[in-house]
Formats: C-alpha cells, sequence, structure tokens
C-alpha cells in the first residue's frame, strides 16, 4: 500500500527524487522506497539478483602520491570511435504526461512526449528513439535509469525472453512494446551498449537531455 514520505530520498526504480509527503511504496522484492507508480518496475526488476557489495579499493593516487579527489579521477568514458548519446525521462504524476529526450555532443538531439505515461516507459523510449534515430555504430547508450542500464549490463531482459516476457512474480513484463524492439536491436547489432551516470550531478550533457525532457512533458501538460 503506498504511503507519505517522511524523510527525502531517491527512487530505487527511476532514480529520481522524492519529497517528504510523496506518494510512495515498497515491495517484498526491493530494498527501499520507490515511487508509488514505479510499482510495477520494481516488480519487473525482481529478476535482477540484489547488487553485490564490493570491497573498497584503493584510491586513486596523483603523480606526487596524494589520492586524487573525485573532481580530478578519470571520468567513465566511451571507447574512441564509439558514438555516445545521453537519454532521459521525465514524467509528471508517474503516470501523467511524460516526455524523453536524447542528445550527442555534435548536436544532435531529440525529444517527444505522451500525454499519459510512466517515468520507466520515458526512459525507454528515450533509449529506443536514440538508437533507432542514429545510424553510427558502435554507440553507447548513457542514462541516469538502472531501470534501463541494468537490463542489459546485469542481463535482466534474459530472463523475460526465456520467461516469454513474464518477470520473477509471473507477471507481464511492463513496457513490453518499448523495451521489445530495444532488446531486439541490441541482440541483433550487438554494438550497443549501456552505461549508468549519476543523475543531476554535473554532467553537462545528462543536464542537457533532462531539460530536454523536461520540455517535452511541459508540453504534454500544455495540451491538457
Amino acid at each position: 500500500m503506498p504511503f507519505s514520505a517522511k524523510y527525502p530520498g531517491v527512487c530505487r526504480v527511476c532514480n529520481r527524487p522524492f519529497d517528504v509527503g510523496d506518494l510512495i511504496s515498497s515491495t517484498a522484492t526491493s530494498s527501499g522506497y520507490l515511487h508509488d507508480g514505479c510499482v510495477q518496475g520494481a516488480l519487473d526488476l525482481g529478476d535482477a539478483p540484489a547488487p553485490k557489495k564490493t570491497k573498497k579499493t584503493a584510491s586513486t593516487r596523483t603523480a606526487s602520491g596524494k589520492p586524487a579527489s573525485a573532481a580530478t579521477r578519470v571520468p567513465d568514458v566511451a571507447a574512441k570511435g564509439v558514438l555516445e548519446v545521453w537519454t532521459d525521462g521525465a514524467c509528471s504524476g508517474n503516470p501523467g504526461p511524460g516526455g524523453w529526450g536524447w542528445a550527442t555532443r555534435d548536436g544532435r538531439q531529440g525529444s517527444g512526449g505522451a500525454a499519459h505515461t510512466t517515468n520507466q516507459r520515458m526512459e525507454v523510449q528515450a533509449a529506443l528513439e536514440a538508437v533507432t534515430t542514429l545510424t553510427e555504430r558502435p554507440i553507447e547508450v548513457v542514462s541516469d535509469s538502472t531501470y534501463v542500464v541494468n537490463c542489459f549490463r546485469n542481463g535482466w531482459y534474459k530472463g523475460w525472453l526465456a520467461k516469454g516476457w513474464t518477470n520473477s512474480q509471473k507477471k507481464a513484463v511492463a513496457n513490453r512494446d518499448l523495451w521489445e524492439p530495444l532488446i531486439a536491436a541490441y541482440q541483433e547489432q550487438g554494438t550497443i551498449t549501456f552505461r549508468w551516470v549519476k543523475g543531476h550531478s554535473g554532467d553537462e550533457m545528462n543536464d542537457l537531455v533532462d531539460r530536454l525532457a523536461v520540455a517535452g512533458r511541459q508540453q504534454q501538460e500544455q495540451l491538457r
């Protein structure tokens, strides 16, 4: 059952923040809390094992031997020759009016929206629109959505396909109409990779696609 958040936090499904008073939920298959509208996404994520704790490694050090600050460490970037495309989704109400956006460093971008949707759908659609619009390969999708990135990095899609598009709770996988063509492109081409980036952390391209997605959502709100 949904309940009002007593403290601010971050949804474990869509990786977006929630504020005090927002409707949130928890499920037996999830750790932490999530937006009430993200419950179906959490059930789909139930196919994935809980992330393993990793041991702390030695910090990166500068030439002088001193630990490097987070700002000076080498960022996680795509290999040379790989086209990077940043994607993002946004939704008001979840479900409600939503938008999606994608962009590359060379100035190409796309955006759109839907009148009644969810944040998860917009995140997946952003990735799908990017890989179907851009023809260059190899390509790396950079997203702040664990729902999108971990589907491929952790192989969740394999379980969905093996179980006939049902999740571990034997319920239909949400957003199949978007997942199916995205997964097909990933399998057939073998030249699409995914990388997670923390949202609202100073990544200029992540901030750009966030603005595109929000603009798409706002356009849908104006049409209501």
